[in-house]
């Protein structure tokens, strides 16, 4: 049985904060079946960092709903080297959306965050009670700390305010529009980018960092941005909502079905000398579940459309 609609978008003025990215340009094409109206804003028009900037947009456009999902957002190496940036960018963002949010009366906002909020060693299939259980991953903290701000933020407006802010935590995500670069890229897009490129040179082999063995959790971005329309619609509570396709699998094996679907056909080799990273990261989905939700895409088809995109865009 579907939760009810609690917050119809029908008619309603929504606000798609970092609507560019990944899973803004999502929710954007999900939104189009809505009846909204959808508003956007680009860097150069609003900062999202300006809390005044920020507050004369949200006063001037008046949005019934907002998704926030601008952030400033890195791999392992962009996180470790520029720390306050990650940091900083982030925490402006959440609390400028949801103060500017709450002085002009916006009926619903969603703050989307990440699943590096959860302690390094957290049970598995990961609940929604594990955040600040325990230490984070160090790789990622700074961008961490500041999402479970922003998770904070919408809980504690509720509280005082009364608010109808709630916030979606997504597992590893992928999809058009992703970072496919090499140096700053996650597993999924680089993997993809390794064997493109090795297929196209003729090469014999590509290579994985590290054993192979890790097994990681993979959600399509429109599977996401269902998820977040779903909750914005149907979902009025305090606690964040793990937003997941519910299985993981091991990164060997994920390399052997991007490179059938690419049609690569030589060697994988692994390099144990690099790091593996946490061995073990999957979600626990049963909250959006039992609410009535289920991802459609599945991996194997999500990855070939995934290909499709990066191959037309070189």
């Amino acid at each position: 049985m579907t939760t009810p609609v609690l917050f119809p978008l029908t008619g309603k003025r929504v606000w798609v904060a970092g609507h560019r990215g990944m899973v803004g340009s999502a929710i954007v094409r999900r939104l189009a079946s809505e009846a909204c109206e959808i508003l956007t804003a680009t860097r150069a028009e609003v900062d999202l960092k300006d809390p005044a900037a920020v507050r004369a947009f949200v006063g001037d456009t008046k949005p019934d709903a907002i998704f926030m999902a601008a952030a400033k957002v890195g791999g392992i190496l962009a996180n470790d080297t520029q720390p306050a940036d990650f940091l900083y960018d982030n925490l402006m963002i959440a609390a400028n959306v949801t103060e500017a949010a709450h002085r002009h009366d916006v009926g619903k906002l969603l703050f989307l965050g990440s699943s590096c909020i959860y302690p390094r060693e957290a049970p598995q299939p990961i609940p929604e009670s594990a955040l600040l259980t325990g230490p984070l991953e160090p790789t990622n903290e700074w961008y961490a700390v500041a999402k479970i701000a922003g998770i904070k933020l919408a809980q504690a407006y509720r509280k005082q305010h009364g608010r109808d802010y709630i916030s979606a935590m997504p597992t590893n995500l992928y999809g058009p529009g992703d970072n496919f670069d090499l140096q700053t890229s996650h597993v999924l897009p680089a993997l993809i980018r390794k064997a493109h490129e090795a297929k196209a040179a003729g090469a014999d082999h590509i290579t994985l960092w590290g054993t192979g063995t890790p097994r990681r959790e993979f959600l399509h971005a429109d599977d996401c941005a269902d998820a977040c329309v779903f909750l914005m619609q149907r979902y009025s509570g305090h606690d964040h909502v793990n937003v997941g396709s519910g299985e993981d699998i091991a990164i060997l094996d994920l390399a052997k079905l991007v490179c059938e679907v690419v049609g690569f056909t030589g060697e994988i080799r692994t390099d144990p000398g690099k790091p593996d990273g946490t061995m073990r990261k999957l979600m626990s989905g049963e909250t959006l579940k039992a609410m009535g939700w289920a991802p459609r895409v599945g991996l194997r088809e999500g990855v070939a459309a995934a290909h499709a995109w990066f191959a037309e865009s070189q």
